[in-house]
């Protein structure tokens, strides 16, 4: 794999893990479109590490307190927030344990991966849309929300349907903002991300860090912190519309190269 090649699939997970637009369909498609090969799950993996720095890095505040008060304070709202992320987490794990096979080689037929752009991307625009007559949920207070959440985490085991794109419509489903939907979304994907890159690290040896690794490392790692500042403030004014557009027009283009290339 070149520099080049590296950092593209780099900023391309940056975009896809925080953006409501599958960065596994996203690196899945590359070899589809470009004629390349696919790099494997562990390299998913350490992109997704990268980006998980990156959340972590923007959200440090909130992961700080989160994390403090869970141990120190557990029953105070935000100590009960920390507990309820944890277990909230629990259906994308047991996804990933179960599934793991199926999302490497069967989940990735390109026109399944069209199938859930398409169908996820209309729920998104759905829940956007009646969000604002759904009576509202108090971000984290309580356990059925987020486990609800994280059963539509567990979803994006499906490169195409969107970790961030799944939790944020069941957010807003639920009744949640955009900010809130979004900001639950990412807190969420920490323990996930971090207990995939974990799992999958004795996969990786030396010889796979080279200057193209490290280059598509940074891009994902850089880029995601860029992403995610841009969402949070684009949200302020501005509906998931333009995500679900595009979602359709990969969907219908994938659809089209699969029956005519």
């Amino acid at each position: 794999m070149t520099v080049l090649n590296a950092v593209f699939l780099g900023l391309l997970q940056a975009l896809g893990e925080f953006l409501p637009i599958s960065s596994s369909a996203h690196l899945a498609l590359f070899p589809f479109f470009s004629g390349g090969e696919y790099q494997g799950l562990t390299y998913d993996v350490a992109l997704h590490l990268a980006t998980l720095i990156a959340v972590c890095a923007y959200f440090w505040k909130d992961l700080f307190n989160l994390t403090l008060n869970g141990l120190t304070k557990p029953k105070s709202e935000q100590g009960r927030r920390f507990w309820f992320i944890g277990l909230a987490t629990i259906p994308a794990a047991l996804a990933g344990y179960f599934l793991e096979d199926a999302a490497e080689n069967i989940f990735r037929s390109p026109l399944m991966i069209a199938a859930m752009l398409i169908v996820f991307a209309l729920f998104l625009f759905l829940a956007d849309r009646y969000n604002c007559k759904i009576k509202k949920y108090k971000e984290g207070a309580a356990l059925l929300p987020l486990m609800l959440i994280g059963c539509a985490q567990a979803l994006a085991i499906m490169p195409g349907v969107s970790r961030s794109g799944a939790t944020i419509t069941m957010a807003l489903l639920l009744g949640f903002s955009r900010g809130s939907s979004a900001r639950i979304s990412f807190l969420l994907s920490v323990p996930i991300i971090a207990g995939a890159a974990v799992l999958k690290l004795k996969d990786i040896s030396l010889a796979d860090i080279d200057v193209a690794f490290v280059s598509g490392f940074l891009a994902a790692m850089i880029g995601g912190w860029l992403v995610i500042k841009f969402l949070m403030k684009y949200i302020q004014s501005h509906s998931f519309d333009i995500f679900v557009y595009y979602r359709w027009a990969l969907g219908a283009l994938i659809i089209a190269l699969y029956f005519f290339k």
